[in-house]
């Protein structure tokens, strides 16, 4: 791959059920009610059941290692979790949209910005990663 600024790498889009909330909370230790009961999730604000958010920020991370194709020249990755993804009780669940472009390449790294989506609102914020070119 040519690493150029403003080269966008293709959307990656992963779907998200309740039933991969329960693999992850069980590969996590996060078993925190709001991932899995209806009743705690709205009872504390939320629109219901909601991913595990460093689940969500481990999808962008899916992405980023199929664009750049080797992990390994990863240098730095991370976000902020800006906005719950509610994960509904219907069998089908939700979709996390991950995109991505290059704002800079110095010194052979260059800087990948993500902008991760769900229901068309950004829920993840400052989601950026260095690399290896």
């Amino acid at each position: 791959m040519t690493w150029e600024v403003g080269h966008e790498f293709e959307t990656q889009a992963y779907a998200v059920t309740r039933g991969d909330l329960v693999r992850y909370a069980g590969a996590s230790g996060d078993f925190n009610p709001i991932h899995w009961s209806d009743r705690v999730a709205t009872s504390v604000g939320l629109p219901g059941v909601v991913a595990h958010g460093m689940y969500t920020l481990a999808l962008a991370g899916r992405a980023l290692a199929a664009w750049v194709g080797e992990p390994a020249r990863i240098v730095t990755f991370g976000g902020r979790f800006t906005k719950p993804v509610a994960v509904p009780d219907d069998g089908q669940g939700t979709e996390v949209a991950v995109s991505g472009v290059v704002r800079s390449v110095e010194e052979g790294i260059a800087t990948v910005e993500l902008t991760v989506t769900n229901a068309g609102q950004t829920v993840l914020a400052m989601t950026k990663a260095t690399v290896r070119c």
